[in-house]
């Protein structure tokens, strides 16, 4: 019976022993883990670098795309013709603006001095004077009067249709300075068009008659200089549309100020009778 307890001390102690190194490794599991993790993390960025590392020499081993201006690209892209057409169309078109507001303006086509000056020499029944005066004035209103107290003879009807006549002549004479305006908005998209057909047509025929695939840089560089010609042509377009539409409208608006005015300082001859 004495052996039974030292056997049962024996067993005890072979517990705690196992119970020991269990709490032992389970102790050193969460170091083994973090050492475990701190070698992989290490170890990642080494992996990582290497395809960081071929990726930068393969962009140092490829040819660097120089800059470029903007204005030796386009003058390129159009050409030796299409590059002094457009030159040529823009002069013209900046010359026809610039005319055209210069001219339709109310101090030249309705100055108020010769409205006044006029109105009182019919006031002082100087029709003669008022008919000379409205002769030496280059005026818009200045011809219709004239043309209206040139035909004041033959009745007061003659009069307004000799009046009707100068005004349609003289309006139909500032829409035809202006109508260019519209010609060049509309034969600029056209002209750029053309040169874009053209330098397709030439990137494609280089495409078909080389021996071996183009790389895609060049066929994007060839359809983009194709497309500048349209591009400039857009760019003319659009300002001579827009003042061509804001000159007509004001073209119309003193045409019938103009007119509403010259009825109202010849409307005192409507009594005038015809003579024979």
């Amino acid at each position: 019976m004495v052996g039974v307890p030292g056997f049962q001390k024996r067993i005890c102690s072979q517990r705690s022993f196992l119970v020991f190194c269990l709490v032992v490794l389970a102790s050193l599991w969460p170091v083994a883990g973090m050492q475990r993790s701190v070698m992989a993390f290490d170890e990642e960025p080494a992996e990582a670098a290497a395809p960081a590392a071929d990726e930068a020499a393969a962009a140092d081993a490829q040819p660097q795309v120089s800059s470029r201006s903007f204005l030796s690209y386009v003058a390129r892209a159009c050409g030796y013709f299409w590059g002094p057409m457009f030159l040529l169309i823009s002069f013209v078109l900046v010359a026809l603006i610039m005319m055209n507001m210069l001219q339709v303006r109310r101090d030249v086509l309705l100055p108020a001095e010769f409205v006044e000056e006029f109105e009182q020499k019919l006031n002082a029944k100087d029709f003669q004077g008022a008919y000379e005066y409205a002769r030496g004035d280059d005026s818009f209103v200045a011809r219709v009067l004239a043309a209206g107290m040139g035909r004041l003879s033959r009745g007061y009807p003659e009069a307004v249709e000799g009046m009707q006549e100068a005004g349609e002549d003289e309006n139909m004479s500032l829409e035809h300075r202006l109508s260019y305006l519209a010609l060049i908005g509309s034969i600029s998209p056209m002209m750029g068009l053309m040169g874009t057909v053209q330098g397709m047509i030439s990137s494609f025929d280089k495409i078909a008659m080389s021996a071996v695939s183009p790389k895609p840089s060049e066929l994007a560089d060839g359809i983009s200089t194709a497309l500048v010609t349209t591009l400039i042509g857009l760019m003319l377009a659009v300002p001579a549309m827009v003042f061509h539409s804001i000159l007509k409208n004001r073209i119309q608006r003193l045409v019938l100020e103009i007119g509403m005015v010259s009825e109202g300082l010849m409307g005192r001859f409507a009594a005038v009778p015809k003579q024979k």
